[in-house]
């Protein structure tokens, strides 16, 4: 491996600030996130983009949507979506103003202080989820 490769590798490492340990606990986190939301509806085709406040990227195949009203939609796509966990990151665009299930996203993967598309992947309908009642 040439210094330049070492080096973007050390850079990559350095700049997740992440140990293995702690990476170890950040899996546990998203594992849980499965669980702790379960189906509460109908899925649906499309959300309004407007109306979404923050993504939770749960692993290569599964992205929770959270609107501004407190809903959350899960999104788990037909294909898993390589780099989507790793970058944590990705784009849509949409001809209106909502995201549909025949829409696609892109990774965004860092190169240095650049960001790049990666391949596109489609999205799955919008599943409605809640957390799960404690007995």
């Amino acid at each position: 491996m040439n210094r330049f490769a070492l080096g973007s590798i050390g850079l990559a490492l350095m700049v997740s600030g992440l140990t293995v340990a702690d990476a170890a606990g950040f899996g546990a986190k998203r594992a849980k996130a499965l669980t702790e939301l379960q189906p509460s509806g109908d899925p649906v085709n499309c959300i309004t983009t407007s109306r979404i406040d923050t993504t939770r990227i749960i692993n290569n195949s599964t992205i929770d949507f959270k609107m501004h009203d407190g809903k959350t939609y899960r999104n788990t796509l037909p294909h898993s979506c390589p780099g989507l966990l790793s970058e944590d990151r990705f784009l849509y665009r949409t001809t209106g103003n909502s995201l549909c299930s025949v829409d696609t996203i892109r990774v965004l993967h860092s190169y240095g202080a650049q960001l790049s598309e990666g391949v596109g992947c489609g999205l799955g309908k919008f599943q409605p989820v809640a957390k799960v009642a404690a007995n």
